[in-house]
């Protein structure tokens, strides 16, 4: 006779409120992302993986993508992440249903696309609205059909711009050469006579101000990471996983697959404290 092996108690809402969240981009871009959901959800900490070894995720295949991203989230899991968000419109258009299948019921996952889809047919319904994005997310069409499918009438209009992010990976932004390549994107025909531009990489907001510069107040350009880090919020608060209040804030964590220089200080004037990088090669 056989004795049955009791099954392990399942953890409570409480200890997993109080796991982190993974979040991962191939680069810096989605510090931004990482940066707002720090501000909205102070007590939160974050386990950011940066691909850098694969960056930019923009020009690469969707089979390539999803490769990287199950890899990453081997690696969230194993921090005990409660929820995984991609931070990178490029993996969230190329492998957010595969993630969700991969990670079954041991996490819960996000992207950056569905909530300002979301926004724009709250916001924008009958409008004309532009969006600029890797030639992943573009050439990917789901805003498009995303936005389609909300029936709100909002007339998307998409162009690829896949200088923006290797410029700003090198940190060449905010000057004149930089001025003269956001120019030449914004003035092509296909974001003529548009009410809003979306901004449909996590780098983007990096420029966010050379491009709010070149509209001077005529288009409402739309930063996804403070519209993605409100619906993170809505979320967790929803299932009962808002981390509980802490006498001291909270470590974030940091994981690249290629070390650099310029990951590291740009990590730390986004969080505007000292930060360690350590080195997680997808691949040995």
């Amino acid at each position: 006779m056989t004795t049955a092996v009791p099954a392990a108690p399942a953890a409570s809402a409480e200890s997993l409120a109080a796991r982190p969240i993974g979040m991962f981009d191939s680069g810096i871009g989605g510090l931004t992302v990482a940066r707002a959901v720090a501000r909205r959800l102070p007590h939160e900490r974050i386990v950011y993986f940066g691909d850098t070894a694969h960056l930019p995720y923009g020009d690469k295949s969707a089979a390539a993508i999803q490769a990287y991203s199950v890899k990453i989230c081997d690696l969230l899991l194993r921090q005990r992440c409660k929820l995984i968000m991609i931070a990178c419109n490029s993996a969230s258009a190329a492998a957010y249903e595969l993630v969700r299948e991969y990670v079954g019921s041991k996490a819960r996952v996000l992207n950056v696309i569905d909530p300002i889809v979301a926004h724009l047919g709250r916001a924008y319904a009958g409008r004309r609205v532009g969006l600029i994005g890797t030639k992943q997310t573009v050439n990917s069409n789901v805003y498009k059909k995303k936005v389609d499918e909300l029936d709100a009438n909002v007339d998307l209009h998409s162009l690829a711009t896949p200088l923006l992010v290797p410029m700003i990976e090198e940190g060449f932004f905010k000057n004149s050469i930089s001025d003269d390549i956001i120019g030449a994107y914004l003035g092509n025909a296909t974001l003529a006579d548009i009410d809003a531009l979306v901004l449909a990489c996590t780098h983007y907001p990096l420029i966010k101000e050379q491009i709010a510069r070149y509209y001077a107040g005529r288009v409402d350009v739309l930063d996804a990471s403070d519209v993605v880090a409100a619906d993170a919020e809505a979320y967790l608060a929803a299932h009962g996983l808002l981390a509980p209040p802490a006498a001291t804030a909270p470590a974030h964590h940091f994981y690249v697959s290629d070390f650099t220089r310029s990951f590291e200080e740009s990590t730390r004037i986004f969080f505007e404290q000292e930060v360690h990088l350590e080195h997680y090669p997808l691949w040995e």
